[in-house]
């Protein structure tokens, strides 16, 4: 297994400098490598489920020297967490360049290069264990973003662009000053310069310097969340997207600023991320999102915005259970992560499916699809019942341990996440009775139902949602070893006062 996560990070690279020895013109030869270079780099990640060892800590490790001068690094490895993103973006990254294959018919190579770099920069996020490198990867995932909602998106696709880019920018900015103040502060108390995770997490920072780190980091991530009220950008930037663009950016790009808090905010600074102060104020925020983003979806007219709004909500949750700071809230907000890359994901797919039909995602042009597309209605419920946390599928474990962590800090918490959970059943049922169920119109009659290329997009998402909703235990004991090390630094000796058996894992959380 010798250095298969730059195997797995260079594949999409790869794949991108072959295809631009494609001629333009050759438009099937175009999708065809752009469709088998992302499925190599799917197959590529799956070596690691089955090498992965959950007693270990980092794993796979790859370091060489990269700016000396800096104390930068070319360093790679991942844990539980990073298992599971990995993953989740190799599946994915191709799941979304798959569904492009007729949604897109202009400038074809340049769209499957955005995408393949897009895929280099979102791996790359989640295996650096190098500060500096994790930044610019992080920076990296913007440029083709930003084109791809740009270019190939809807009448308003350069202002949701403009705005995607403004917002990420200046979160960027502050986030790498704080980057800056920890690199400084650890020089200055080793004379070393690294930009090395794990020996910046070495530097004593006293309270009023990582106050303001933390804030630093914080609008950082928050805006990629995103967080309320950071999020406006996320709308604007889904609704004009093409499906593709809003699969990968709901099911993985927001998965960054939670990944970001988790890696960085909490275990670098830790006094900080215990401050009442601050879990207050993040647990405001987060209940704020669960609520405003249901309420303002359950209001919706467009198919699509209301999906970009639930978003809002469920990375609430997610946010939520990162500051309970016990066991069961940071495990079920990672499990969410996941949960909402695999439902949010097929929501977003859904809707680009009957838009590819009619060109509108206006739900009131819809009802009686259940009539005409049976198998469409079947993937929708399916979709609908995980997104809401219905049993047995994923989402329920995800909101149920988040509900157990967030009661662990304080019934409040509790009462409006679960008052969120209504809120969003509300949203789901109203636009699948409004689409699915009632008389067919006229202009529907002849809608055609999933083709096989637009069902086995769907297959493993679904396979993927009922094996986490019946079957948990692994996935919960790949993040048992990183979500006891990020509430061991933040909280010492809770662990050692809180031996509580967790039943799902089976071992001391």
């Amino acid at each position: 297994m010798d250095h298969i996560l730059s195997i797995i990070l260079f594949t999409p690279l790869v794949g991108l400098l072959v295809l631009l020895l494609i001629p333009s013109r050759n438009q099937r030869a175009i999708k065809l490598w752009a469709n088998l270079a992302s499925f190599a780099g799917f197959l590529a990640c799956l070596p690691l489920v089955a090498a992965f060892d959950p007693a270990r800590d980092f794993q796979f490790v790859e370091k060489a020297s990269w700016i000396p001068t800096l104390g930068a690094s070319y360093h790679l490895g991942i844990d539980g967490y990073g298992l599971l993103l990995v993953e989740l973006t190799g599946l994915l990254g191709f799941l979304s360049i798959l569904a492009s294959w007729s949604a897109i018919q202009l400038r074809l190579k340049e769209y499957y290069a955005s995408f393949l770099v897009l895929q280099v920069g979102m791996l790359g996020v989640f295996m650096a264990m190098d500060f500096l490198l994790f930044f610019v990867f992080w920076e990296l995932v913007l440029v083709p973003m930003y084109f791809i909602i740009g270019i190939w998106g809807g009448p308003r696709r350069v202002y949701a662009a403009i705005k995607f880019m403004i917002y990420t920018l200046i979160g960027s900015v502050l986030m790498l000053l704080g980057i800056l103040m920890l690199h400084l502060e650890h020089f200055r108390q080793f004379q070393i310069r690294s930009f090395d995770v794990a020996e910046l997490m070495k530097t004593s920072l006293n309270g009023n310097l990582q106050w303001w780190v933390f804030w630093a980091f914080f609008v950082g991530f928050a805006v990629k969340v995103p967080m309320w009220p950071l999020h406006t950008w996320l709308p604007d930037a889904h609704v004009e997207a093409p499906t593709a663009g809003s699969v990968i950016l709901a099911s993985v790009l927001l998965k960054m600023g939670t990944y970001g808090f988790l890696r960085f905010s909490l275990p670098l600074l830790p006094d900080a991320a215990k401050d009442p102060v601050i879990i207050n104020v993040m647990a405001v925020l987060s209940i704020i999102a669960i609520v405003y983003g249901a309420l303002v979806s359950l209001m919706q007219t467009d198919w699509k915005k209301l999906v970009a709004y639930s978003s809002v909500s469920h990375l609430g949750f997610c946010t939520l259970g990162i500051f309970a700071l016990n066991p069961a809230g940071i495990a079920g907000s990672i499990l969410q992560q996941i949960n909402h890359g695999i439902s949010t994901g097929m929501l977003f797919l859904i809707v680009g499916v009957v838009y590819e039909r009619r060109h509108t995602r206006e739900i009131a042009e819809y009802g009686g699809l259940m009539r005409v597309m049976p198998v469409f209605t079947i993937v929708f419920l399916i979709a609908a019942l995980s997104s809401m946390g219905m049993p047995p599928l994923n989402g329920f474990v995800g909101e149920i341990t988040i509900l157990q962590g967030a009661y662990q800090m304080s019934l409040n918490w509790a009462v409006w996440a679960a008052i969120g959970i209504v809120i969003g059943a509300a949203y789901l049922i109203w636009v699948f009775q409004r689409t699915m169920l009632g008389e067919t119109a006229a202009k529907n009659r002849d809608l055609l139902d999933l083709s096989a290329r637009e069902i086995a997009i769907f297959v493993p998402l679904i396979a993927w949602a009922f094996w986490i909703g019946l079957y948990p235990k692994p996935f919960f004991q790949v993040l048992d070893r990183p979500v006891a090390q990020i509430v061991e630094r933040v909280r010492p000796g809770y662990h050692a006062a809180h031996k509580i058996a967790n039943p799902l894992s089976g071992t001391l959380r």
